[in-house]
C-alpha cells in the first residue's frame, strides 16, 4: 500500500505521481455524486490498478484559509534542491523540512499578519485616528456585507440553503479591507509591498482593494495622500519601528528647507494641502478625457503612474527665493 501525500504548497504542474495517480482517481468515481466528505474519501481510497496502485485516503479536518502567500524569505528557506536539468521544474524537498524551524506555522504568520495590521492603523500612514478609522470601517460595514453576500449569491448560482456556518474564516475582516484600501489609497506602498507584509497573494490583495474601493466611490469616501511614500516592506517596517527615513524622505526634507523654498514648512504645508485637491481634479479631468468616459467601478485610477506624490510634485514646482 503507497501513502502519498501532496501539500498544496508544492503542487507543480506535470508531476508525474500526480497524473498518474489523480487519473486512476478520477475514472474510479466518474458518474459518482460526491455528496458528502465521506463519499469523497472512500471513492479515493478504493482505487486500485493491475499494475499495484494502491491509494490510503483521509480526511483532513485543518483550517486553510485560502489567499495565503509564500514570502521569499520563506521560499529561500525551504530544503529545496534544483535539479541539472531545468532547476525550476525539477526539484528535491528534503524530508527534513518537516522538522527545520525556519518553518513558519500558520500561527505564526497569523501573529505576524495582526502586527502588520497594527502598524498600519498608525495616524502617520492612515491619515486618520483610531476612532475616525472606527467610524469608517462602521460605515462600510453594511456594504460589505451585501457585497459578501452577492458575492456568494453569484457563486452558489442561487440563493442560500443553510444559514451562514463558521467555516471557511477569511483571512481578512471587513475592518481589515477598509485598512488596507486607505493605506494603498493614501500611497503609502504599492500592492506588492502588501503582498510581502501580509503574506497574502497578489490576487487576493487585489480583489480587496478593488471591492472596497468600489464601496468608497459609491459613498463618495475620498482619502488624502500621504507625503510618504515605501517601495518595499523592509523600508515600511524600519520607519514605523525605528523611524528610519529612507532616502526619498532625506531628499523631500531638503528640499522643503525654508532656506530654499522662502517659506516655513508649516506655511509650505498649507500649500500643499490647498493645492492638491484642485491638482488632482485637474488630473482626473484630463484622464477622463484620454479615457473618454468615466472610470470603471474599482480600477486603480492612475495610482503608481508617478515617480513621485503629488505634494513633491508641488515642492519641485513652488519656485526658490532669488
Amino acid at each position: 500500500m503507497s501513502y502519498i501525500e501532496f501539500p498544496s504548497a508544492f503542487r507543480k504542474h506535470w508531476n508525474k505521481i500526480e497524473h498518474r495517480l489523480f487519473s486512476h482517481i478520477t475514472m474510479n468515481w466518474r458518474g459518482r455524486p460526491l455528496t458528502s466528505y465521506e463519499v469523497v474519501v472512500n471513492s479515493i481510497a478504493a482505487t486500485r490498478t493491475r499494475t499495484g496502485l494502491r491509494v490510503h485516503a483521509e480526511l483532513d479536518t485543518g483550517a486553510y484559509p485560502v489567499g495565503t502567500s509564500v514570502t521569499r524569505d520563506h521560499l529561500r528557506s525551504l530544503p529545496i534542491t534544483p535539479h541539472d536539468q531545468h532547476g525550476s521544474w525539477n526539484y528535491t524537498i528534503t524530508a527534513a523540512g518537516a522538522e527545520d524551524d525556519s518553518q513558519v506555522s500558520p500561527s505564526d504568520r497569523d501573529r505576524t499578519r495582526a502586527q502588520v495590521l497594527t502598524m498600519l492603523t498608525d495616524p502617520r500612514l492612515s491619515g486618520m485616528t483610531a476612532s475616525e478609522l472606527d467610524t469608517l470601517r462602521d460605515q462600510l460595514a453594511p456594504a460589505q456585507a451585501a457585497q459578501a453576500e452577492q458575492r456568494k449569491f453569484q457563486q452558489r448560482g442561487s440563493r442560500r440553503l443553510q444559514a451562514p456556518g463558521a467555516h471557511g474564516r477569511p483571512l481578512l475582516s471587513n475592518a481589515d479591507r477598509v485598512l488596507i484600501t486607505v493605506i494603498y489609497l493614501r500611497r503609502v506602498c504599492s500592492q506588492k509591498v502588501l503582498v510581502d507584509l501580509l503574506a497574502i497573494n497578489a490576487v487576493t490583495i487585489g480583489k480587496v482593494i478593488g471591492e472596497t474601493r468600489t464601496l468608497m466611490d459609491a459613498q463618495k469616501i475620498t482619502v488624502t495622500q500621504t507625503a510618504h511614500y515605501f517601495s518595499s516592506a523592509r523600508e515600511l517596517r524600519d520607519w514605523a519601528e525605528g523611524g528610519a527615513t529612507t532616502s526619498r524622505m532625506e531628499l523631500s526634507q531638503a528640499l522643503s528647507h525654508p532656506t530654499l523654498t522662502g517659506m516655513p514648512r508649516p506655511d509650505l504645508q498649507a500649500l500643499v494641502d490647498r493645492i492638491t485637491l484642485p491638482y488632482q481634479a485637474a488630473l482626473e479631468e484630463r484622464r477622463h478625457r484620454q479615457r473618454g468616459g468615466d472610470r470603471r467601478p474599482g480600477t486603480r485610477g492612475g495610482l503608481f503612474r508617478q515617480k513621485i506624490t503629488d505634494a513633491d510634485r508641488i515642492l519641485a514646482t513652488e519656485p526658490f527665493p532669488t
